[in-house]
């Protein structure tokens, strides 16, 4: 398989780490949405990051459907997934809190990045804000309790994506959520960041 895109895409490294974690075999390519369109057109016309192609040359696009691909193939003991229901419900709250934080950080980055100063809309600006750190606020809550990892003794996806939401924001958005504020999501963030599959794809 081939996972098209950059690792400071929360959304392509959450799928890079996820592979690696269910130990499935593949190539990462590092095609930007920008500056080699191009290049990654070839591949995915739609150009959305992440695109993955599988091995039967089928190219699946967001993270999620890709990662809901990845699990069909990988050793169910290997699974990012809880198998219990109500735990199953608590793990996709959290993952859809660190999804909806990623979603307002590049919509800041983008109003910032991309938008002439003169058109960037103030009021939207303060929404997102908003609704960032109420993902944010509601995230911490969720781990404040968890000594190692939310569900076990291993990371599972909720683990996986709320470290790579995390780290994503404080890097590209610090003054929006200090650490000092969320020392539950910073320590969880450390541990995450320290284990093979993070290290070996860092974000960059």
């Amino acid at each position: 398989m081939r996972l098209i895109g950059m690792l400071d895409s929360p959304y392509v490294r959450r799928v890079a780490i996820s592979l690696k974690m269910l130990e499935l075999p593949f190539s990462h390519e590092p095609l930007s949405v920008f500056s080699t369109f191009d290049a990654f057109a070839e591949i995915n016309s739609v150009v959305k990051a992440p695109s993955l192609v599988t091995d039967q040359a089928v190219v699946l696009m967001d993270s999620s459907l890709i990662l809901e691909h990845a699990e069909r193939l990988a050793t169910p003991a290997l699974s990012l997934s809880p198998v219990d229901v109500q735990t199953h419900a608590r793990a996709q709250r959290i993952i859809s809190l660190a999804l909806a934080a990623c979603e307002k950080t590049v919509q800041i980055v983008y109003e910032y990045n991309l938008r002439p100063s003169e058109k960037q809309h103030q009021p939207w600006l303060d929404r997102v804000h908003s609704q960032l750190a109420a993902a944010y606020r509601m995230l911490e809550l969720e781990v404040k309790d968890v000594d190692a990892w939310i569900f076990g003794d291993r990371p599972l996806q909720a683990d996986i994506t709320s470290a790579v939401a995390f780290r994503f924001t404080r890097e590209m958005l610090s003054d929006a959520v200090a650490a000092v504020t969320h020392p539950a999501l910073a320590a969880l963030s450390a541990r995450a960041e320290a284990t093979e599959a993070f290290s070996a794809f860092p974000f960059n």
